[in-house]
């Protein structure tokens, strides 16, 4: 069985409108996107080009193989982020493959808009490290890595950091893979029990392909969890 077979289920044969889908000035040729599965399963990062009314098509940044030839329409998530406005668009459409990495698709509607980057997540419980330039804790301190999108991550540790510190954040995605080194901001604090703490951090500085890696290896280890499940 093919990856596209496990996330199958039947496509509707006339997508449903939904509130705001009329909004199509907030959808534009050229804006990254991530494309997942109803499920919430990670496909792959694209640019959707060729914009016409309700139809696009989509050009897969990543190198991830995604069987194509002779599937069958697959209905997706597909989350963008307008920089003009600054904000997340969700949508979904019915995609089909076509030859070279690219996806046509059809029935393009918006579902929401939302002050957020939308970048799929991934739950991790990683042993991850923070290295602090300056302050109380400087040099490197364990911290445990809760979850990672392209564009930021959740960490859990017990030091008392603040909003706005910055440090480089070193974790292994996968055992048969380097470790990866971001350098990140701390854009949100939450107190749990127990004197833990939990940062919600940004990654900063970070170009195409830096983004191009971490889309590979949250794509790699999210396949390799679902191979557990």
């Amino acid at each position: 069985m093919n990856l596209l077979n496990l996330f199958k289920k039947k496509t509707p044969e006339t997508p449903q409108e939904k509130e705001g889908a009329s909004r199509t000035s907030e959808v534009y040729s050229g804006m990254r996107v991530e494309v997942t599965t109803d499920e919430g399963y990670l496909l792959f990062v694209a640019k959707l080009q060729a914009l016409q009314g309700d139809k696009a098509e989509l050009y897969q940044y990543s190198e991830i193989e995604i069987p194509q030839e002779g599937e069958e329409p697959l209905h997706v998530q597909i989350r963008g982020y307008n920089d003009h406005d600054r904000k997340a668009v969700y949508m979904e459409g019915v995609i089909t493959p076509l030859p070279q990495h690219t996806w046509k698709v059809e029935g393009l509607t918006v579902s929401r808009i939302a002050n957020d980057r939308a970048f799929f997540r991934l739950n991790t419980n990683l042993d991850a490290t923070t290295t602090m330039f300056s302050g109380l804790t400087l040099g490197e301190t364990p911290c445990k890595m809760l979850n990672i999108s392209v564009g930021g991550a959740c960490i859990s540790s017990q030091y008392k950091y603040h909003e706005g510190d910055k440090f480089l954040l070193k974790v292994r995605l996968l055992e048969d893979r380097p470790e990866s080194a971001m350098f990140s901001q701390i854009m949100r604090v939450t107190e749990r029990e127990n004197s833990v703490f939990e940062y919600g951090c940004r990654f900063l500085g970070l170009t195409e392909e830096d983004q191009e890696k971490i889309t590979q290896n949250i794509f790699a280890a999210q396949r390799q969890k679902r191979g557990r499940s």
